[in-house]
């Protein structure tokens, strides 16, 4: 058994996700005390629980602590299981959180999978859904992770009943040195109302496309569903990777003022040199140190969530992450 400290560097979520996953997939099992130290409500809370729950659904792990509150984990995977399965988180809970549970493990998992997901798909504290559609999907199928994912509604808190359905084909991953940006080829991405006026959607593109110096090509998203909501992600798009930012929409809040938070976030992370944005590196990370090849990137910072994976992954892997000064700075993963 592997054991961890749940307060270990940001002392959120990220280590339990990212370690429920490596467990599944190394067939090691893992026992995590102090759950979410660093955070004002310590321990397992709903979101967390419902990743858990459909991580040891696909591995029939044997589980204790698994209630809302625990700060102990104990986790013992059984086989992983391709195949196609369907998970209700019953809240707005955040869908792409659930993935980061999950996605690692089924990259090499033998066969192909099928998750129906049910919750929230753009929320608060995590990545939309759009994110991983427009950024960090497209370097992990530069790895050669057959992967993709259709969201024919969209789940807001507090209601959620947004649905994804993701698809990963199990096998390997090649490895990815990202050392350069190559041209800017395009700026593209989305602005997406749900149960809102069509011109909302209309005029947080039009913001965003203003802060941004040579506009961009958004796709106008309006649908009717469950929940309400709104929202920008954005992607710019290089020769050899991508970055990306987003901002959702809030009661009270004008349309104009998302459009431009999401494009002054990507501004920055495009002059901030790195070869990853920062919500992306930490996510694609566990990717890298699972190819078994050298890789590496470069961020403009090192985030906490980035920080507690670089410390993770050598308790689980053979392999060895460096950091060297900078900015940006330049993260390294090799096999010891």
């Amino acid at each position: 058994m592997i054991e961890l400290d749940g307060a270990h560097g940001e002392g959120g979520g990220q280590l339990l996700r990212t370690a429920l996953s490596l467990s599944a997939l190394s067939g090691r099992g893992v026992v995590i005390n102090d759950i979410r130290a660093g955070r004002p409500d310590p321990g397992l809370r709903p979101q967390h629980l419902a990743g858990v729950r459909l991580i040891k659904e696909l591995c029939s792990a044997q589980v204790q602590g698994d209630q809302v509150g625990s700060r102990r984990l104990e986790f013992v995977p059984g086989s992983l299981r391709a195949g196609r399965h369907r998970f209700d988180v019953g809240t707005a809970g955040s869908l792409t959180l659930l993935m980061q549970t999950v996605l690692p493990a089924l990259a090499l998992s033998p066969g192909r999978s099928e998750l129906e997901l049910v919750g929230g798909t753009d929320v608060r504290w995590s990545p939309p859904v759009d994110h991983y559609r427009l950024v960090l999907f497209p370097m992990l199928r530069r790895m050669g992770l057959s992967v993709d994912m259709a969201v024919p509604v969209r789940g807001f808190y507090p209601r959620g009943g947004g649905r994804a359905v993701l698809r990963v084909g199990g096998g390997t991953l090649r490895g990815l040195l990202l050392e350069e940006r190559g041209e800017l080829l395009r700026v593209g991405g989305i602005s997406f109302v749900q149960n809102l006026p069509s011109h909302v959607a209309e005029r947080m593109a039009r913001a965003a496309g203003e802060e941004l110096p040579g506009g961009a090509d958004l796709e106008r998203q309006v649908l009717q569903g469950p929940s309400a909501g709104a929202g920008v992600v954005l992607a710019a798009e290089y020769r050899n990777t991508v970055l990306g930012w987003n901002a959702l929409g809030a009661r009270g809040v004008p349309a104009e003022r998302v459009g431009r938070e999401a494009a002054l976030g990507l501004k920055e992370e495009m002059e901030g040199g790195g070869t990853l944005d920062l919500r992306t590196a930490d996510q694609l990370l566990p990717f890298m140190a699972l190819s078994g090849e050298e890789c590496g990137f470069s961020v403009r910072e090192i985030s906490g969530h980035l920080g507690t994976q670089l410390w993770l992954l050598p308790q689980f892997l053979s392999v060895r992450c460096t950091v060297d000064d900078g900015p940006p700075r330049a993260v390294r993963v090799s096999r010891t």
